[in-house]
C-alpha cells in the first residue's frame, strides 16, 4: 500500500501540550486530514492545537486509572493498551510516534501485541531532542531509547544535528531521514493586534521578544542581560512569552538590572503566533535546541532572530540574513546583534529575508516528505 495509491489510516500519538513536538505532531495530522487521510489522535489530553473539529480527524483519550498497588501510574503501559485499541477498531495503516519514550516503547509493544492477531501495524518515530539530548544522557534510559528507535520501522529527526547526536549518543547506525519542522503559511494570514502593541510601546520603540519554557536550558537570564544592554543603546520593550522554573529569577533580575518598566512578562498563550506578530525581533540564546520552532515561526511572521548557534538553529537562522548566531552565553555579542537587526535601515531587510527563508520549511514541502517515510514503512510491513 503506499500514500499515492491509497488513504492512509494514521495513529498519531504526542504530547498534548505547547512543546514544539506537539505542535509539530498536531498540525501535521491536521495536514494529513486536508489531504484526505484519516488521522487518529492519541493520548492523555486533547492537543492545544487541534481544535474543536476537522474532517477526517479523530481524538481518543488515554485514561490512566489509579491504583494503590502503583506509586506512579503505569501511562506507558495504558498507552500501549489504548495503540491496540484503535488500530484493531479502527484498522490502522500505521502509528506515527513523537518522542521516544514512553511512546515509541510503547508503540513497539503494541506492534508486537497486533502482530499476534495478524496484524501488521508499521511504526514510524520522529525524534524530536529533549528524547536524545536530555534522556539520551541518563544511563537508566538509554538503553529503553535504543530499542524503541531500532525496532521502529521508520525513524526521523527534525534536523541534521539531532540525527548526529542520536547516531553518537546511542550508536545507532540504522537510516535515520532528517524531516524539518515546517509551517502552515495560512496561520500567519492574520492581522496584528496593533492596538497591544501600542500598549506595550506607545512611543512606537521596537519590541524583542522570547518564547519558551523558562527552564534552565533557555537560559532565561541571557535573554534579561542580552535586552539590558539593549536598553542601554535605545528606548525598547522586551515581551516575554511563556511561563516556568526561571520565570521568578528573570523578575528578579530584570529588576536587579535597573529595566523592569521595560520588560513584560505575558505568561503562557495558546497561540504564540500572535506576540510574535507584533515583534520586531526574537531573542533566543538556548543553551541546546534540536531545532527551534520557535524561530521558524518568527520568521514566518517576518520576524528575525538572534540565536545561540547550536543545534538546529543554524539549519534555520541563516547568519546576517534572518538573523544572527552567537556562542552560547556571549551576551554582549547578542546585544550587539540586536542593534544591528534593530537598525532602521537594516529592519525591513532583516524582515523580507525572515519571511522568504521560512517559505522552505513550508508544509507543502515537508508533507511529501513524511508520506515517503511512510510508504517506506508500509512497503516493509505488507498487510
Amino acid at each position: 500500500m503506499s500514500p499515492s495509491s491509497s488513504q492512509l489510516r494514521i495513529g498519531i500519538v504526542c504530547y498534548p501540550t505547547f512543546g514544539g513536538s506537539g505542535v509539530v505532531a498536531t498540525e501535521l495530522g491536521k495536514a494529513l486530514a486536508v489531504q484526505g487521510h484519516e488521522v487518529h489522535f492519541i493520548t492523555y489530553n486533547l492537543p492545544v492545537r487541534l481544535g474543536s473539529f476537522h474532517p477526517r480527524v479523530f481524538y481518543h483519550e488515554v485514561e490512566v486509572s489509579k491504583y494503590p498497588l502503583f506509586e506512579y501510574p503505569p501511562y506507558e503501559l495504558v498507552l500501549t493498551s489504548k495503540m491496540v485499541e484503535v488500530a484493531q477498531t479502527h484498522n490502522l495503516n500505521l502509528l506515527h510516534v513523537h518522542y521516544a519514550i514512553p511512546h515509541a516503547s510503547a508503540a513497539v509493544n503494541a506492534k508486537q501485541i497486533l502482530a499476534e492477531a495478524d496484524l501488521h501495524v508499521p511504526v514510524v518515530t520522529t525524534l524530536h531532542g529533549t528524547d536524545i539530548t536530555l534522556l539520551g544522557k541518563d544511563p537508566s534510559f538509554k538503553p529503553v531509547i535504543t530499542h524503541a528507535i531500532n525496532a521502529s520501522d521508520a525513524v526521523t529527526t527534525v534536523s541534521q544535528s539531532l540525527k548526529e547526536d542520536t547516531q553518537r549518543l546511542f550508536g545507532v547506525t540504522r537510516d535515520i531521514d532528517v524531516v524539518h519542522n515546517f509551517i502552515c503559511p495560512k496561520h500567519f494570514d492574520r492581522p496584528a493586534d496593533l492596538e497591544f502593541r501600542k500598549q506595550l510601546s506607545p512611543s512606537g520603540a521596537p519590541i524583542l521578544c522570547h518564547i519558551s519554557n523558562f527552564r534552565p536550558v533557555k537560559r532565561i537570564d541571557d535573554v534579561v542581560k542580552v535586552f539590558a544592554k539593549v536598553r542601554a543603546e535605545r528606548e525598547c520593550t522586551l515581551l516575554m512569552v511563556g511561563d516556568g522554573p526561571e520565570r521568578g529569577n528573570a523578575e528578579a533580575l530584570s529588576r536587579e538590572l535597573g529595566v523592569a518598566e521595560d520588560v513584560v512578562f505575558l505568561g503562557k498563550v495558546k497561540n504564540p503566533i500572535e506576540p510574535l506578530l507584533i515583534s520586531d525581533l526574537l531573542l533566543l540564546p538556548s543553551e541546546t535546541e534540536s531545532f527551534g520552532l520557535v524561530a521558524l515561526e518568527a520568521m514566518a511572521a517576518g520576524v528575525p532572530v538572534v540565536s545561540s548557534n547550536v543545534g538546529g538553529l543554524p539549519e534555520v537562522n541563516a547568519q546576517g540574513k534572518t538573523g544572527f548566531l552567537r556562542p552560547v552565553g556571549d551576551v554582549e555579542g547578542m546585544a550587539q546583534d540586536c542593534l544591528q537587526v534593530l537598525d532602521d535601515t537594516r529592519l525591513p531587510a532583516f524582515r523580507d529575508q525572515a519571511k522568504g527563508r521560512s517559505q522552505l520549511f513550508h508544509i507543502e514541502r515537508i508533507l511529501p516528505q513524511y508520506l515517503a517515510v511512510y510508504g517506506r514503512a508500509l512497503t516493509l510491513n505488507p498487510a
